[in-house]
């Protein structure tokens, strides 16, 4: 699977943003996709995911304000909203194959290169 990841960018705390990740389309698939974001010097961690089913998780700092979804051509969105400073960080979107759908990054064996998003306060 491959994942190619678009958006991001500069945004004003208190603003919005989306990123998005195409999976390639030879995955016959729909994994367990998520989110992940890196700030420098941090761990990667797991921000919001979809699961095959539709069903989503939110870490607790994404509830409220981010909303993840996916369409049927496997495109995955994360749309963003009250951002603020400790949301930056280089985004990451991730599949997982198999049963579950953790939002620790535990299984995640597919990702793509990663988008940068920086909130400025």
């Amino acid at each position: 699977v491959q994942l190619v990841e678009s958006g991001g960018g500069s945004a004003q705390a208190g603003g919005s943003l989306r990123v998005s990740c195409s999976a390639s389309r030879n995955s016959k698939r729909r994994h367990c996709m998520g989110w992940f974001r890196q700030p420098i010097g941090q761990e990667r961690e797991g921000v919001a995911n979809i699961n095959s089913n539709g069903e989503t998780k939110y870490s607790d700092s994404a509830k409220g304000r981010f909303t993840i979804s996916r369409d049927s051509e496997n495109t995955m969105y994360l749309d963003m909203t009250n951002l603020n400073a400790e949301d930056t960080g280089t985004y990451y979107c991730m599949a997982r194959p198999g049963a579950g759908c953790p939002l620790s990054s535990y299984g995640y064996i597919y990702a793509g290169q990663g988008t940068q998003v920086t909130v400025s306060s």
